[in-house]
């Protein structure tokens, strides 16, 4: 009897499964977890889809990256391609999720979402244009084919364009020239043509194929919304929008030449950490397909062979449509999809079906070439404003960022203190400012350059400046390079800018830290300049005098206005009458080279006799208040930097004077 009984019942839930919707619910990663309701949905719509193929066809997909200069418009056009192609915007620059990237106004990592046109799906990545953050570049170009290269009409290709170019040349994209803000008033016919064949040389040079040559050319506006093939400042009303970029990328970047019928692996390139979820992995189907509840496993290759990291389930397939995550049934090869369910594999390793024990190839980054050392804070004042301050949160807060972040390397070093490398002093400030923002404190070293040696001789990393500024400010910048040995390969005038000059010149990485706050200072902020590593060159010796003395605190206590107003005169004030001190606390930069013990704390000694000058009025200049990446461009290597979720103080590594005085008479690197 039970035979017949059991067999109806599942008959019956078949069908119940088979008449059921499908459905596609949106994912928010802050929500509150899903319901038993909901789930159950969930469950019967991946059931119902077990037996159907991929939901998408390799033919339909385009993996299509933006790259592109610093401000020159990447995320904008993100913008107007979400919006043409049906999805709510809820505020300018959507792609820009992370508070920091809104307040600085640059893209810091990597993004990928997905609009669908005339029954395409394209998968669209956003990457930072800052080459600090290259390692977002480097991990991403490997999940498409094609590419966007953005570039500025006015300002044509510069240091940064040349550097996410050649990453995407080098896996053998198929570009796409968009001149972006040819709505200008600068802007002519005759410069649009001058960057093309700029940006044609470019290619040469950075060795690119016929086919790679043979690249389409876009005139844009992104501010506005439109796209044209052919130069234009005011299309008719029928063409204000950004079809013809879409047509093109349609056209023009070829499918993912991929197998469904292959076993499923994907390289994850992305990780985010969810609360409910937990390890959240992105990346592209290699091969494959793949659905909610299959068994899968992370692998990856270690010098001992190929390693097993875990095995387990896939709880949740999701991809980014819009500005928000939709749950998914099934994916096939060539999409690029998330993924939960597993939690120790992270980026740079293989999710792949239990079959298959060869992990997919990793991607090459570029060496890091600054490091900093993080340790904990261990100042008079230290414990008043942060809530993490033991070396073990630190440490595990930098492996956590170390996971997630393949450009950053951290190594563990003497006495709770940690040694990050990476690429620049923007990405480690960004770093800082993250944990200061989460409430660590922590006193962090100034940057130090990583040298190489090679057949006995001492390399440095060299980078290439590009710099334009007004023609009286000219004179002031090459002294102030050439004290950071700094050598100029071209100079000449700003194409349709009179009274502008452009120099192009090759620094080491050790002599522009700190100096975009000078260089901010000598053109009155209207300079600008743009950086890329170059290469590796030989040591071009000690830097001139690029930084006077410091006044150094003697006293602990409250500051006065009384014993600033007579330390006025000795140079530029750090700090304002109200702060704490503390012996070693740098307060001030000295007018003169050398540095300068001071009291700040001193008060007005009070007697009951009358004075002439009892009831003076002191005035103080407004101090000099640093900001963190300021801050990492000053100290000097006897020096550290207080970092604190409310204040950041200069101080001297040794507090003790003494000490100090000991320690100086030791020989510099």
């Amino acid at each position: 009897m039970a035979g017949p009984l059991l067999r109806s019942l599942c008959s019956a839930a078949k069908k119940s499964i088979s008449s059921s919707p499908r459905v596609s619910p949106f994912f928010c990663p802050r929500a509150a977890p899903f319901s038993r309701a909901f789930s159950t949905a969930a469950a019967a719509a991946s059931a119902a889809a077990a037996s159907s193929g991929p939901s998408v066809d390799p033919g339909r997909l385009r993996n299509v990256a933006v790259i592109a200069h610093v401000d020159h418009g990447k995320t904008t056009l993100m913008d107007r391609l979400l919006r043409q192609c049906g999805a709510e915007i809820p505020h300018e620059r959507a792609m820009d999720s992370n508070s920091l990237e809104r307040e600085r106004g640059i893209t810091i990592a990597s993004k990928v979402t997905s609009i669908i046109w005339k029954d395409n799906e394209l998968n669209m990545v956003d990457t930072p244009g800052h080459a600090d953050f290259g390692g977002e570049v480097e991990r991403v170009v490997g999940m498409v084919e094609g590419t966007v290269l953005l570039v500025d009409a006015g300002e044509g290709p510069l240091a940064q364009t040349k550097f996410v170019l050649a990453k995407a040349l080098k896996y053998g994209l198929r570009p796409i020239l968009l001149l972006n803000k040819v709505d200008r008033p600068a802007v002519s016919e005759e410069r649009c043509n001058e960057v093309e064949s700029l940006v044609f040389d470019l290619f040469a040079s950075l060795g690119a194929t016929e086919e790679q040559l043979d690249f389409p050319v876009l005139y844009a506006s992104a501010k506005e919304g439109w796209a044209s093939a052919t130069f234009t400042k005011d299309p008719p009303a029928g063409a204000r929008d950004m079809s013809r970029l879409l047509d093109t990328i349609v056209g023009h970047v070829p499918p993912p030449n991929a197998s469904l019928d292959a076993p499923f692996q994907m390289m994850v390139s992305m990780m985010e950490r969810d609360f409910y979820l937990g390890r959240i992995l992105t990346g592209r189907v290699t091969s494959g397909v793949v659905r909610a509840g299959d068994k899968v496993h992370g692998i990856r290759s270690t010098e001992s062979g190929v390693q097993k990291i875990e095995e387990g389930k896939v709880l949740k397939l999701m991809k980014k449509k819009g500005t928000s995550m939709a749950l998914i049934d099934t994916a096939g090869a060539g999409d690029i999809i998330s993924m939960a369910g597993l939690a120790s594999p992270s980026i740079g390793h293989t999710v792949a079906n239990m079959e298959v024990m060869t992990p997919l190839p990793t991607v090459e980054l570029d060496p890091p070439t600054i490091s900093m050392t993080f340790g904990v804070n261990d100042s008079p004042l230290a414990g008043r404003d942060g809530t993490h301050l033991t070396g073990g949160k630190i440490g595990d807060r930098l492996m956590a960022e170390a996971e997630t972040n393949l450009a950053i390397n951290v190594l563990p070093g003497l006495s709770e203190s940690f040694e990050v490398q990476g690429r620049g002093e923007l990405q480690l400030g960004i770093l800082i400012e993250n944990m200061r923002r989460e409430g660590f404190e922590l006193s962090v070293s100034p940057p130090k350059v990583m040298y190489k040696t090679e057949n006995g001789q001492k390399l440095e990393p060299i980078e290439e400046v590009t710099i334009e500024v007004n023609e009286e400010h000219v004179g002031l910048v090459m002294e102030a390079l050439s004290h950071r040995r700094a050598e100029i390969v071209d100079m000449g005038p700003v194409a349709g800018d009179t009274g502008r000059t452009r120099l192009s010149l090759t620094c080491p990485s050790r002599g522009l830290v700190g100096y975009r706050s000078v260089f901010s200072s000598d053109t009155r902020g209207t300079g600008f300049m743009h950086r890329a590593f170059l290469t590796y060159a030989k040591h071009r010796g000690l830097l001139g005098n690029v930084r006077k003395g410091v006044l150094v605190s003697m006293g602990y206590g409250t500051i006065t206005a009384h014993a600033l107003m007579s330390l006025e005169a000795r140079g530029t004030l750090f700090v304002s009458p109200g702060m704490e001190a503390y012996d070693g606390m740098i307060i001030g930069e000295h007018s003169r080279d050398s540095d300068l013990d001071v009291n700040p704390v001193r008060t007005k000694e009070l007697s009951n006799m009358r004075s002439a000058c009892k009831d003076e009025n002191v005035k103080l200049s407004p101090p000099r208040l640093m900001t963190l990446e300021e801050a990492i461009g000053y100290v000097a290597s006897d020096e550290l930097i207080e970092v604190t979720p409310k204040v950041i103080r200069l101080r001297k590594k040794y507090l003790d004077v003494n000490k100090r005085k000991s320690m100086s008479k030791r020989p510099k690197e």
